[in-house]
C-alpha cells in the first residue's frame, strides 16, 4: 500500500486542506449559469473579468465559495448552455484506432525500429479487451492549481507521483514512457483510420476540431494514474499559468536536477526566461517587459479576436476518410505551438523533447502546459455569444482509446468531454490580465490599401500558388464594406489563407499583418498584427509534406484601424521559421 499524500494545499486553497470533497453531482448539469445569457462581447469580457479576478488572491474568500459555484466553475455548465450546430453532410465520426495495428513511424535521423528515448516507435501495449468508459460514481472533486503558486508539500506530492510512474515496469501501460507514447501514436502517423474503414489514412489529433477534446481525455487519465499511484484521488495536475506575468517562466521546481520532474532536453537559455508565446524559433532582443506585453496581446488576439466562433477556436472539421486539412484553432496555433518549441532543446536534432510531437510527452512540463491549454477551453466558453461547443454529431461521436489507472483499455467519446465538472475537476481562480490587453493600432489610417494600388498587386493579379521564401504583400478585396452592426453580429469578417503546403518535419511559422505598410512589421501588441500560423514537427504516414489553412478575424481589427470603409485590405505574410518551402494557394476574405 502506498503512503497517502497530503491533500491540495496551494495558496489560495479552494477546498480546506485535509477535507474530502463531496462526489460530483450530476444534478448541477441542469442549471444555467447567468453569464451564458450574455451576448455582447464587451459585456461578456467585463463580466468574465469580474468573475475571474475578483478576490483571486484571497484564501478566505475562496474558502467561502459556495459548493455549487465550485462545481460549476470554469467549465461546469459551459457545454450545456453554449452549444452550436455545424451541420454534418454525412455521418462519419472517426472511430478509436485499433491499437493492434499500430505502426512504427520514425523521424528523419532516427534508426528504424529504435525504441530508446531517441527512437520513433510509440506503439502501446496491446489489449484483447476494450470497454466503454463510464465516469466513477464516487469520483472525488479536485482543483487544478496554478504551478507557480504550489506549496513545497504539493510539489513533493507531484514529484512522488511522477517518480512512481517512472518506476513502473516498461510493459505497464501506466509507465511514464508508455504514457508519452500515447501522444506520439496519435500525433505521428502510427494509427490509421482502419476502424472507420480507411486503413490507408492516418489519424492525427492536431490541426482540427479534435485537438481540445483529445488532450482533455489524455490529461484526465494521466491525472487519475498519478493520483492512484500516491493513493490520493484529489490529486490534480497543476497548470503552467503562462497567460499571466507571474507565471510566464518555467516553474522553478521543474529545474531541479534531483527531481523526477526534471528533463535534460530543454532549451538551456530559457530555463529562467520569460516565455515567448509567439516564439519564432530563435530569440529576439525584446526586453522582459516587452515580451510580457506582447504575450498578453497574443492571448487577447487568440482568445477573443481570432476565436469568435467554434470553428475559429476549435479548428476545422475532421471526419472519417479525410485528412485534417481545414486548419487548427486559434489557441492551438498560438500560444500552444510556440510554447512547445520554446521549451524544446535546440541541441537535439528534432527539438526534443517538448519541441516535437513524438517526444513531447517525455517532458513532465508537457502535461502542465496542456493543463493550461485545457483551461483556455473553459475560459473561452465563459465569454458568451457564439463561444459555444460544437454539436455536429461527427465531432461528438468521435472516439479515442486510453488505458485507465487500473490498466484497462477504455473507449471514450468527445461528447462526454464538454463539462469539466463531469470529469471532477475545476481550475484555481487566478487573474486573467489578457482580458485587458487589447492590441492598439500602430497607425490607425483609412485608405492605406487604396494608396497602394499600383504599387502592391491585388490578389487577382497574383499567380498562385505563391512561395513564402520571402515576405508576401497583396491587396485583398473585401466582398462588402461598411457593414451594419447587425451584419457584424451575424457574420464575422475573416481573412483566409488557404492551401498552405509545408514541410511537416520542420518547425514552421509565419506571421500575418493587416494594413501594415511599414517595412518593419508591427509587434504583437499592435492591432496590425493579425496572428500567426505555427506547426510543430511531426511525421505523416508515407509523406513529409502537409496541407492546411489559416484564418484570422477582421471585424474588430478593421474597426480599430479605421479601415471599415475600405474596398481592399493590405495583407502582409512574413516568414519566420521553416518557411522556405511553404506555398500558399489562395488569400481571400469571407464572411462566416
Amino acid at each position: 500500500m502506498h503512503t497517502t499524500m497530503a491533500s491540495l494545499s496551494t495558496p489560495p486553497p479552494p477546498i480546506a486542506a485535509g477535507t474530502t470533497p463531496k462526489p460530483y453531482s450530476s444534478s448541477f448539469t441542469t442549471t444555467t449559469w447567468p453569464l451564458f445569457s450574455i451576448t455582447s462581447k464587451t459585456s461578456a469580457l467585463k463580466s468574465l473579468k469580474h468573475k475571474l479576478t475578483c478576490n483571486a488572491g484571497s484564501s478566505e474568500n475562496l474558502h467561502n465559495l459556495d459548493r455549487r459555484n465550485i462545481l460549476l466553475g470554469l467549465g461546469g455548465l459551459a457545454g450545456v448552455a453554449n452549444l452550436t450546430s455545424i451541420p454534418s453532410v454525412t455521418a462519419a465520426p472517426l472511430s478509436a484506432p485499433d491499437i493492434s495495428k499500430c505502426g512504427t513511424n520514425t523521424l528523419s535521423g532516427f534508426k528504424p525500429g529504435e525504441t530508446t528515448p531517441t527512437g520513433g516507435d510509440c506503439c502501446p501495449p496491446d489489449s484483447s479487451q476494450i470497454t466503454d468508459f463510464k465516469f466513477p460514481t464516487n469520483q472525488a472533486f479536485k482543483i487544478r492549481p496554478a504551478a507557480h503558486l504550489l506549496t513545497p508539500k504539493y510539489i513533493a506530492k507531484f514529484n512522488e507521483a511522477i517518480k512512481r510512474m517512472k518506476s513502473l515496469p516498461e510493459s505497464d501501460p501506466r509507465n511514464f514512457l508508455q504514457q508519452a507514447h500515447i501522444h506520439c501514436a496519435y500525433c505521428n502517423g502510427a494509427y490509421t483510420q482502419s476502424s472507420s474503414g480507411f486503413p490507408d489514412i492516418e489519424i492525427q489529433i492536431h490541426n482540427s476540431w479534435l485537438f481540445f477534446p483529445f488532450h482533455r481525455w489524455y490529461l484526465y487519465f494521466y491525472e487519475r494514474i498519478l493520483g492512484s499511484l500516491i493513493d490520493d484521488p484529489t490529486f490534480a495536475l497543476p497548470f503552467w499559468n503562462w497567460d499571466t506575468p507571474a507565471g510566464m517562466t518555467i516553474p522553478k521546481f521543474f529545474n531541479d536536477p534531483k527531481s523526477a520532474l526534471f528533463d535534460t532536453k530543454r532549451n538551456q537559455a530559457h530555463l529562467k526566461s520569460v516565455v515567448d508565446l509567439g516564439y519564432n524559433g530563435k530569440d529576439t532582443d525584446a526586453t522582459d517587459i516587452e515580451t510580457v506585453k506582447n504575450n498578453l496581446a497574443i492571448m487577447y488576439r487568440q482568445m477573443v479576436t481570432n476565436a469568435t466562433d467554434p470553428t475559429a477556436f476549435f479548428g476545422g472539421e475532421y471526419r472519417a476518410g479525410k485528412e485534417p486539412v481545414s486548419g487548427g484553432g486559434s489557441v492551438e496555433q498560438s500560444p500552444h505551438t510556440p510554447v512547445h518549441r520554446w521549451v524544446g532543446d535546440p541541441r537535439e536534432t528534432n527539438g526534443e523533447n517538448l519541441g516535437n510531437f513524438y517526444s513531447a510527452g517525455r517532458d513532465t512540463l508537457f502535461y502542465c502546459h496542456h493543463s493550461n491549454v485545457d483551461r483556455m477551453w473553459s475560459l473561452w466558453k465563459m465569454l458568451g455569444g457564439k463561444h459555444k461547443d460544437i454539436t455536429d454529431p461527427d465531432w461528438l461521436n468521435t472516439s479515442f482509446v486510453f488505458y485507465d489507472e487500473n490498466k484497462n483499455l477504455v473507449r471514450v467519446y468527445v461528447k462526454d468531454s464538454l463539462l469539466t465538472n463531469q470529469f471532477g475537476y475545476d481550475y484555481q481562480r487566478v487573474d486573467v490580465p489578457w482580458l485587458k490587453s487589447k492590441p492598439v493600432p500602430r497607425a490607425p489610417r483609412s485608405g492605406i490599401a487604396k494608396k497602394l494600388v499600383g504599387k502592391v498587386k491585388k490578389t487577382e493579379d497574383v499567380t498562385f500558388p505563391v512561395k513564402l521564401d520571402k515576405t508576401v504583400k497583396v491587396l485583398v478585396p473585401r466582398p462588402k464594406k461598411s457593414r451594419s452592426k447587425k451584419e457584424k453580429e451575424e457574420k464575422e469578417e475573416l481573412l483566409i489563407i488557404q492551401g498552405i503546403t509545408y514541410d511537416s518535419e520542420k518547425y514552421v511559422k509565419f506571421d500575418v499583418y493587416v494594413n501594415d505598410e511599414d517595412d518593419d512589421a508591427s509587434a504583437p501588441d499592435q492591432t496590425e498584427f493579425a496572428g500567426s500560423f505555427a506547426q510543430l514537427p511531426h511525421k505523416h504516414k508515407g509523406k513529409t509534406s502537409s496541407k492546411t489553412n489559416f484564418r484570422a478575424g477582421l471585424t474588430e481589427l478593421l474597426e480599430e484601424l479605421e479601415a471599415d470603409d475600405d474596398d481592399n485590405v493590405l495583407v502582409t505574410v512574413v516568414p519566420r521559421s521553416g518557411s522556405e518551402d511553404i506555398t500558399i494557394d489562395e488569400i481571400k476574405i469571407i464572411y462566416a
